[in-house]
């Protein structure tokens, strides 16, 4: 097969207007090989939007596993983040961090499934972040589990405040969750400090497990950067979709 039906790809931009934060938030909406609106499509959302696109290269991924693996097609919906404020925006702890969190589920949600043909069932709905990214991911499905029951973690920043999160459930049945953590990832350097990343995925493995969530939990060699999440993205999404 021709490389190049993998770098082929639709993007169309939008900016979603908010109540909830400063201004409006640019997103791209990634449309699978073949799209017909008439038909519709599980999707994606990816915190970070345009570094899964640009360093994730979630968009070819998602044509090799069409083209290759015949994966069911699915929209992508990268959600763009200003990094001056994202740490505000992503951690539990933030100031941006409730307000963020209502757009994504009051305002971001309806603006897609209102404009394009995705699925509206929470089952063929899935949540995608890196480091901080994932953190918002796994909150917003606690916080929201009528909408996010599928989540997709790389090397989540699961520390003390999400793990107190955690252990407030009692029930996590509910929760489809696939975690990735770097062996290599003790010692994380992030705005906040430095963190012993594997150490806290491993405690919040052991929450998540006691509150019978399925998890699916990988410790693989691997640092804090993209170029180890993104020889691990094919896999997860392939077990979602």
């Amino acid at each position: 097969m021709d490389d190049a039906i993998y770098y082929k790809r639709t993007i169309v931009k939008e900016l979603v207007p908010t109540a909830y934060l400063s201004e409006s938030r640019p997103i791209r909406i990634c449309l699978p090989p073949g799209y017909n609106e008439v038909l519709s499509y599980p999707v994606i959302y990816c915190q970070d939007g345009e570094d899964f696109f640009n360093f994730g290269r979630i968009a070819t991924t998602m044509n090799r596993l069409i083209f290759d693996e015949d994966v069911q097609p699915a929209i992508i919906v990268g959600v763009d983040v200003d990094k001056s404020v994202r740490t505000s925006e992503y951690a539990p702890e933030g100031d941006l961090f409730a307000g963020y969190c209502r757009f994504f589920a009051e305002e971001l949600l309806p603006f897609v499934e209102e404009r394009y043909p995705v699925r509206d069932t929470r089952d063929e709905r899935i949540l995608a972040g890196d480091s901080l990214g994932g953190t918002v991911s796994l909150h917003l499905a606690l916080d929201y589990p009528s909408l996010f029951p599928q989540v997709i973690s790389l090397s989540g920043a699961f520390l003390k405040e999400t793990q107190e999160r955690i252990a407030a459930e009692s029930d996590l049945s509910w929760l489809k969750l696939r975690m990735l953590i770097g062996t290599e990832e003790t010692e994380v350097r992030t705005e906040r400090g430095t963190f012993d990343f594997l150490e806290a995925n491993r405690n919040a493995k052991k929450l998540l497990e006691a509150r019978s969530c399925a998890l699916v939990y990988e410790e693989k060699p691997g640092k804090h950067l993209w170029g180890f999440w993104q020889q691990e993205l094919p896999g997860m999404l392939k077990s979602f979709l």
